[in-house]
């Protein structure tokens, strides 16, 4: 297996330091996989104290934990010292951690079979839970018992989830059941968590998979409006863009915007994401004529961005798209920053600032949308002042 340099060079010190050293969990899963890590994380029985006394550029990033990040060429790499994790109390995380000098104790706490295998040039690979043998079979299966794994952290039930939905795996039966089970326990859960994990599901290759969420009884505890989505219609296609506002608005599209903000804010996500997501919902379904004026009111209520969006979810076709190219590349007015006169044209013209002159700006703008050669200066200001009569 390769390693990247870095991570050779870490492991080699603390080699030659007297200590054992690992790459540990997802970048060994990923790399046998064929995939490209996210990030390296490397396991070692040295203890923070000593890591840092071996390598001049670090950051505490969690000592409590055994933690410490390396800094090495232009990337950051986690080493942890081998531990053995206490009660979880919280239902998340341990009240506390002891060090250990035994790696297969570190490897037993960990949440999956293919999460719990390291590797070093040295040793090779160090599968003691059949690692290996589950990513050949595409299987998602616990370390140990899996109620034990699950009431130890709640959020491990998403977190099979969505590996299934990213890898294209199916979650064994015994892991399946403890799911089902624990599934109360994700209430202990921060919302921001829960909504990272089903953010991965939906941006996945298998956005179906949000369907297991569902069928193993976890909505029912994450919100009331959650738990209420009318799931079994809903239909994801892993062919639209994994753009998390895209994927998030192909889920909740058709419970409608109220819904969907509803859910949304429940789980914290960003305003950015929930305006969007609420912009798509109103328009989901929405037939639209083959008219230039009716795809300009369309491109005039959101961002071009969501347009685009809007056009893939709601699957308008070539026609629309060529419409919408056209009108692009003409460059027709969309909004008032792009009308021909402002509001302090209007008052120029005698109009009197307020909501009056508001509503003259929104009417001269729906004028324009309908047929884009009236935005000039002097045919609006004309209109304006008959209207304002």
């Amino acid at each position: 297996m390769e390693l990247p340099p870095e991570v050779e060079k870490i492991i080699k010190r603390l080699n030659s330091s007297g200590f054992e050293a690992y790459a540990v969990g997802g970048c060994v899963r990923d790399s046998l996989l064929g995939r490209i890590p996210d990030d390296w994380d490397i396991t070692t029985p040295a203890q923070p104290k000593q890591v840092k006394e071996l390598f001049h550029r670090t950051i505490d990033t969690g000592i409590q934990h055994g933690t410490v990040t390396v800094m090495a060429g232009s990337g950051q790499y986690e080493v942890t010292t081998y531990r053995i994790d206490g009660e979880y109390p919280d239902g998340r995380h341990p009240a506390q951690v002891s060090f250990t000098s035994e790696l297969l104790e570190d490897l037993k706490r960990r949440d999956f079979t293919i999460n719990a295998m390291a590797y070093s040039h040295e040793t090779g690979i160090v599968d003691a839970f059949d690692g290996m043998k589950d990513l050949r079979a595409g299987r998602i299966r616990c370390v140990g018992n899996p109620l034990e794994r699950f009431e130890e952290d709640a959020l491990r039930i998403l977190r099979a989830i969505r590996f299934s939905a990213q890898l294209g795996f199916i979650i064994e039966e015994k892991t399946y059941e403890a799911i089902s089970q624990i599934a109360p326990r994700i209430a202990l859960v921060s919302k921001e968590r829960i909504q990272a994990e089903l953010t991965k599901i939906l941006c996945s290759q298998h956005p179906e998979k949000i369907r297991e969420v569902f069928a193993t009884g976890i909505h029912k505890y994450i919100s009331p409006a959650f738990a209420g989505l009318p799931w079994k219609e809903v239909r994801i296609s892993s062919d639209l863009s994994s753009e998390k506002y895209i994927r998030w608005a192909a889920f909740l599209g058709q419970s409608g915007p109220e819904t969907a903000v509803e859910v949304l804010k429940a789980l914290k996500m960003d305003n950015d994401t929930i305006r969007k997501v609420q912009t798509l919902a109103a328009w989901t379904g929405r037939h639209l004529n083959v008219q230039e004026s009716e795809v300009r009111r369309g491109m005039s209520a959101m961002p071009p961005e969501v347009w685009d969006a809007l056009i893939q979810l709601n699957g308008y076709g070539c026609e629309i798209q060529a419409l919408t190219n056209q009108i692009r590349s003409r460059g027709d007015c969309l909004d008032l920053k792009h009308l021909a006169v402002s509001g302090q044209d209007l008052a120029a013209a005698g109009i009197p600032a307020g909501k009056e002159m508001g509503r003259l700006l929104n009417l001269l703008l729906d004028l324009v949308l309908e047929d884009p050669n009236k935005n000039h200066k002097d045919i609006l200001l004309e209109i304006a002042k008959n209207l304002a009569i």
